[in-house]
């Protein structure tokens, strides 16, 4: 499993917003679908909520891929 990078300009990102910027999803409508169906881990820990704040350094794993959240420099 590779890793991949997401980079954020912001503070944080939702899960949401990843899972749109990665095209896991197409629409944030799709999120509370998408993760009522799918296990979603960040840092490891399941989870469903799509409001969920992601800051650099968090890890999220989906779909057999794993993707780090990074600060933008």
């Amino acid at each position: 499993m590779s890793l991949k990078t997401v980079v954020i300009s912001q503070p944080y990102i939702t899960l949401t917003q990843v899972l749109k910027e990665e095209g896991i999803i197409g629409t944030g409508g799709q999120a509370k679908w998408f993760l009522q169906e799918n296990v979603v881990f960040v840092n490891h820990e399941a989870e469903q909520r799509r409001g969920r704040k992601l800051y650099p350094g968090d890890i999220l794993e989906v779909l057999d891929q794993t993707f780090e959240i990074q600060k933008q420099v």
